[in-house]
Order: structure tokens, then C-alpha cells, then sequence
């Protein structure tokens, strides 16, 4: 059951300890990274902790689908410049939504590894969050200009660094998330896939055992 969330952080965790041996992050790439690693790496490690150590649970699809929204929102709003700017002139601000944005991570991979019937509608809340990550890290790749600057980005070091420096930030940022997408949500939605093929394999296998023992 937890498998996929493992896999999940393990891979986005290797690559994004690659990252950061090899370049030099700015202000927006560090935030991102933040994200990535409580979204993408702690959020599954503790809902896999909570369900290996708590009791059984078998969570509605309707909650799934719930979680799921629920972080796609949170996801689109931190990054939008309006509430960027907030955040940069208010680091308690930014915390406090950092935690709901971890909070609402671990809710996403609770709900996901806990739901058991119509499993393959964890496949497609996979795929969905995936993509809507994706096409808002294609907004920061792609954007012709710092989407941040004028909402307060980079408000002490300004006067020290170039439009241009600020615009590659933003672009680092975008790659970084683009890359942690199919990492995390695709790898996670492979093993699940995976795992619902393997079903009826050993469903066959038990059959011809129990007509065997039943001729007896």
C-alpha cells in the first residue's frame, strides 16, 4: 500500500540532492525546492508513516478527489503574485502557508495510498495534479519575464541583482518542478498501475489451486 509514495520520495529525493550539489539556487528556485521537498518528499514519507503505524483505514473516493483539489488550489494561489508579494513582506505569513501546504500534501498521499475501492481513480487524481503542476511550472519556464518582480521578489537584494538573473531564477524554478512532477505523481501512479495488473494474475493463480483441493 505505501510503495508508491516511497518510490515517490526516493526519486525526488536523489534528484533534487542532485540539484543542489550542482547549481547555485536563487530566491525563487530555493522557495520551489522548499515546496518540492515538503510536498513530494515529506508529505508521502508521513502519510506512509501514519498508515504503516496507525489503524487500518479504508478512506471514501470522494475524500481523494477532495484532497486532491484542495492541493492544486493551494499550489496555484502560493504561486500567484499577488499572494507572493504578502508572503515577501511577511515571513510568518509564508509559513503559516507553507504548513497549509504541507498539511494538504499529506492529506493528498493519505487519502491516496488509504482509498482501495475504484482504485484506478487514484491513478487519474495522480495524473491530474500532476499535469496541472506541470502547466504551472511551463508558466515559470516559458514566461517572457519575472512574473515575481513586480509583486516584491527579491525586495532586500533589488539594487543587486540584473532583470536577467531574476527571469533565470524564475526559469530554474519552473525546471525544477517540471522535473519533480513525473518523479513524483507519474512514478507513484506507474507502481499503482502496476499493482492493479498484478491483481487478477494472482487471483488466477489461487484458482486452479482451490478446484484442485476441492477434487479432493
Amino acid at each position: 500500500m505505501i510503495k508508491p509514495a516511497l518510490a515517490s520520495a526516493s526519486a525526488v529525493l536523489v534528484a533534487g540532492a542532485t540539484v543542489l550539489a550542482t547549481y547555485d539556487l536563487g530566491h525563487v528556485s530555493r522557495h520551489m525546492m522548499l515546496h518540492i521537498a515538503s510536498m513530494n518528499v515529506v508529505a508521502p514519507l508521513l502519510a506512509a508513516w501514519a498508515i504503516a503505524y496507525g489503524p487500518a483505514r479504508d478512506i471514501r473516493v470522494s475524500w481523494l478527489w477532495i484532497a486532491t483539489l484542495v492541493q492544486i488550489m493551494l499550489l496555484w494561489t502560493w504561486h500567484a503574485p499577488a499572494v507572493h508579494a504578502i508572503i515577501v513582506r511577511s515571513p510568518a505569513v509564508g509559513l503559516a502557508l507553507h504548513g497549509v501546504l504541507l498539511l494538504a500534501a499529506v492529506f493528498f498521499w493519505f487519502t491516496l495510498l488509504t482509498t482501495s475501492a475504484a482504485r484506478w481513480q487514484a491513478i487519474a487524481a495522480l495524473l491530474l495534479t500532476g499535469k496541472l503542476a506541470c502547466l504551472l511550472a511551463a508558466l515559470l519556464i516559458f514566461a517572457p519575464r519575472s512574473l515575481y518582480e513586480s509583486a516584491g521578489h527579491l525586495v532586500h537584494a533589488a539594487e543587486h541583482l540584473p532583470a536577467f538573473r531574476a527571469l533565470d531564477d524564475q526559469h530554474m524554478a519552473g525546471l525544477l518542478m517540471i522535473t519533480a512532477c513525473p518523479l513524483s505523481y507519474l512514478v507513484a501512479a506507474l507502481i499503482i498501475t502496476v499493482q492493479l495488473i498484478g491483481r487478477p494474475q494472482t487471483s488466477a493463480a489461487i484458482l486452479p489451486h482451490r478446484r484442485l483441493l476441492a477434487g479432493r
